[in-house]
């Protein structure tokens, strides 16, 4: 008999992806979420808060395996130190999280508690597996759309992304959470770089709209290491099928 699966972040937009994939496989998945919901035929919900530790240990009674998927603007770090204090002390046996790419290169603040999780994870004593993927087609959406509601479009120059699909980070990750613990394993990203132009561009013709467009330079660390492309991984990677064109017509349509 298989042990029950811990998603944290669960009902999030990766974790609507990989929560039904851990059913097709035939596990029974149990998500922790800050806010309580009814429990579905093998998917049971638990109130707990990352942050403050408050309710962690008791959802990880039973459990082997976590899928770590939950994470916010700030404080990644010190949740997970949270959650793997409350792993030792329940006998987790296997922790598998998502985080970024660039984490380790990015002088940006999330890209840092991302890079501080990830060590507190490696340091736990509990075999691990970290995935690190470039941003979501999801994210990119969401920025866009608010950038092209603006008159004038702002488009920093330099910033290249390479946009992989949630579905395709789902899968990979319910693959890892099925197999053996592999450290560090190859980032998953996208099949195209894109300049933050060309992404605008593709959104406003989808959309069918037009709008001026208006080259910013980005000062300081952040701009330069963009510039650098220290948040890109071109080598050594997993390389996604579907585009961000695929990914817009799916939404369009």
């Amino acid at each position: 008999m298989t042990s029950t699966i811990l998603v944290t972040g669960g009902t999030g937009t990766l974790g609507g992806h990989v929560v039904p994939l851990l059913r097709e496989a035939g596990r029974t998945v149990r998500v922790l979420s800050r806010h309580g919901r009814e429990s579905a035929e093998g998917v049971e919900y638990v109130t707990a808060d990352l942050l403050s530790g408050e309710g962690i240990e008791p959802a990880l009674v039973g459990v082997e395996t976590v899928l770590h998927l939950a994470g916010g603007s700030k404080g990644d770090d010190r949740a997970t130190g949270n959650l793997v204090e409350a792993a030792v002390r329940t006998g987790v046996k296997h922790i598998v999280y998502i985080s970024v790419t660039g984490a380790d290169t990015m002088p940006i603040g999330w890209f840092r508690a991302k890079l501080g999780a990830e060590r507190v994870i490696a340091e736990s004593g509990i075999p691990w597996t970290t995935l690190r993927a470039a941003q979501f087609h999801d994210l990119v959406l969401d920025t866009v759309g608010k950038m092209a509601k603006m008159p004038v479009v702002p488009c920093p120059g330099g910033l290249r992304f390479q946009p992989v699909d949630s579905r395709e980070v789902a899968a990979r990750l319910v693959e890892l959470t099925l197999g053996q613990p592999a450290g560090l394993v190859p980032d998953l990203v996208g099949p195209t770089v894109y300049a933050m132009a060309d992404l605008a561009r593709g959104y406003l013709g989808a959309r069918g709209k037009r709008r001026p467009m208006l080259p910013v330079r980005m000062p300081g660390k952040v701009g330069r290491a963009y510039r650098a492309a220290d948040n890109l991984s071109v080598d050594g990677v997993l390389v996604g099928k579907r585009t961000w064109e695929d990914f817009l017509a799916e939404q369009v349509s």
